[in-house]
């Protein structure tokens, strides 16, 4: 804890804080002061953080709710399979579909059983991977944060109740549908909550250009796809790439820890946002061929990219993830490098199409909360029809 230049208020008095408090005249436990009180003065300013309680540790939580042994082995096959793809051994074609946010278990793990029969019919050219979505950036840190903030949408963030309700649902959806998903890490600190679960891992534009977001990827085993920011220079991007491809040493949970790399981290192209607030897309050919030239250019391991259909590729007009899609297709089969760098979509889908409001009226079952989705009659038809197209 840094107390230099600190002021704290003891016994009603303001007393300064010397970088070694047991010369203080007045000792006492300063970090228990900290804990009861909360407070910091800086000035005429006061800094105050409410402590509610301690959480449970990731251990503690996955004790209380376990993957199966059965379940482990699931997730074994679907993990290699899934990096098999990354890494050139396989040529199929991965799509990341579902809700922009997993608001609610019973609609979450409906629409997931929907894609199994899918799947299958797919298996030979299609790697399906659900979105799980239990966290949700907000740009100006107003709204619904997620299901591991806020369990219930309609009620107070409740953080405890969070992370087990975001464990459950994603032991559930596996079970129910052999399916392992991908979410987005916005809190690095969670990942241990989820890291037996995950198939794969996004870090949203907002994120990805913040230093322990891409030292924690460094650690993952499992794909984890760095989103351009929503500025879009390519170059931050794949430096989120190659510092996530390294080795580290750093703090973590209170730790001292150092990671491998991560040879799976690759690029995710969602579009930007320029100075005028336009939304401007970057999953056109001109595009893909610019990111190869500079994907050559650094040594990175694993060239791949993921194209999201919607944010601000699509100006969240999210019918258009069709159209968007069926370009992508089209450029693959037209240029072999595109081919081999595009590795998959990014698809926002739920059972109702578009979204509702929060706190509105009654709560349509199976529609987005959070961004426009398309629908699921729109999304099976599109999935067939990525199937028939690579």
């Amino acid at each position: 804890m840094l107390l230099l230049a600190a002021l704290l208020k003891h016994d009603g008095r303001l007393i300064s804080i010397s970088p070694d408090c047991r010369q203080q005249p007045h000792a006492f436990n300063i970090t228990r002061y900290f804990i009861e009180t909360k407070e910091i003065y800086l000035g005429d300013h006061v800094m105050s953080f409410t402590f509610l309680r301690e959480l449970p540790s990731p251990e503690e939580i996955k004790k209380e709710y376990p993957l199966s042994d059965a379940l482990k082995e699931v997730k074994r096959k679907r993990d290699q399979e899934i990096a098999d793809v990354f890494t050139g051994k396989s040529d199929k074609f991965i799509v990341i579909i579902g809700p922009c946010s997993a608001d609610n278990e019973d609609s979450v793990c409906d629409y997931i059983s929907r894609l199994v029969p899918v799947q299958e019919k797919t298996k030979d050219k299609l790697i399906i991977i659900p979105r799980i979505y239990t966290n949700k950036p907000r740009t100006t840190g107003a709204g619904y944060k997620g299901i591991a903030s806020q369990p219930d949408p309609e009620k107070k963030p409740d953080m405890l109740a969070g992370l087990i309700a975001m464990r459950k649902m994603q032991i559930r959806a596996i079970a129910e549908s052999g399916l392992t998903a991908a979410d987005e890490m916005l809190y690095p600190e969670n990942w241990g909550y989820v890291e037996d679960l995950l198939s794969y891992v996004a870090i949203g534009a907002r994120s990805v250009e913040d230093q322990h977001h891409r030292l924690t990827v460094s650690g993952f085993d499992v794909p984890s796809g760095m989103k351009n920011p929503t500025s879009g220079d390519f170059s931050v991007m794949l430096n989120s790439v190659y510092a996530a491809q390294q080795p580290h040493q750093f703090v973590y949970r209170g730790y001292e820890v150092c990671t491998s790399g991560n040879p799976l981290a690759h690029v995710v192209l969602r579009g930007s946002v320029n100075k005028f607030g336009a939304n401007r897309p970057n999953y056109h050919y001109e595009d893909i061929c610019r990111l190869i030239e500079m994907y050559d250019k650094m040594d990175l391991k694993n060239p791949a990219c993921i194209i999201d259909a919607n944010h601000s590729n699509s100006s969240k007009k999210y019918t258009q993830q069709v159209r968007i899609t069926k370009e992508v297709l089209h450029n693959r089969k037209e240029d072999s490098a595109i081919h081999d760098m595009v590795k998959g979509m990014m698809i926002e889908s739920y059972i109702e199409p578009g979204n509702q409001k929060i706190g509105q009226g009654e709560h349509i079952y199976g529609k987005s909360i959070t961004d426009p989705c398309l629908g699921w009659d729109d999304s099976e038809r599109l999935l067939y029809e990525i199937a028939e197209g690579i």
